[in-house]
């Protein structure tokens, strides 16, 4: 894994190999997020990760929050409870050196309670597959006013997920077992 474009172009992160199926740790490939970014830069939505607010749930090794870094995002806040992710991102985010523009919150992220500063204008989502943790999360988030009006959601799972209701589906792709969902949340909170 790398950092694929942007400022740390080429930095390797962390290995995990395939995965930690135990961990619930299954790493989007490189060539899974390129296309990613490649959708969100490209889309016609602006640029959503220049001086973006980012909200990585589900984080993991935290490649897409990174990659959102290096690419020019401001500040991302990392999600995750597990002990095995929680510890190859805090290795990723010291060899990125980024420690100033991140927060690592261990928190479930279908429970993420109210948020306390700004919403957050780009939105990862990468649960577990198949088990509806995904439309979970986005409801805790939306409860506790974590999206700013207009965020775009990237939503990785293996099924189309349930958007929540006014929020506007962009695109939507598939590459292997993985389908990307890209969202808008209502412009108005």
């Amino acid at each position: 894994m790398r950092i694929i474009s942007g400022k740390f172009r080429g930095l390797h992160l962390a290995e995990v190999g395939e995965g930690d199926p135990a961990a619930h740790l299954r790493p989007t490939t490189d060539r899974v997020r390129e296309a990613i970014f490649n959708l969100i830069m490209n889309g016609g939505y602006g640029n959503p990760v220049q001086d973006a607010r980012v909200l990585d749930l589900f984080a993991g090794t935290g490649a897409l929050g990174l990659e959102a870094l290096s690419r020019g995002a401001a500040r991302v806040a990392f999600v995750d409870d597990g002990t095995a992710a929680r510890a190859l991102l805090r290795r990723n985010i010291e060899k990125m050196r980024a420690m100033g523009a991140t927060d690592v919150w261990r928190r479930d992220a279908t429970r993420l309670g109210p948020n306390r500063g700004p919403g957050y204008g780009l939105v990862f989502l990468d649960p577990p597959y198949g088990k509806g943790l995904g439309e979970a999360a986005m409801a805790s988030a939306i409860e506790g006013n974590w999206l700013a009006p207009g965020a775009i959601i990237v939503w990785e799972e293996g099924q189309p997920p349930a958007l929540p209701a006014g929020f506007e589906l962009l695109d939507q792709r598939k590459y292997g077992d993985t389908l990307v969902t890209l969202a808008r949340a209502p412009k108005v909170a």
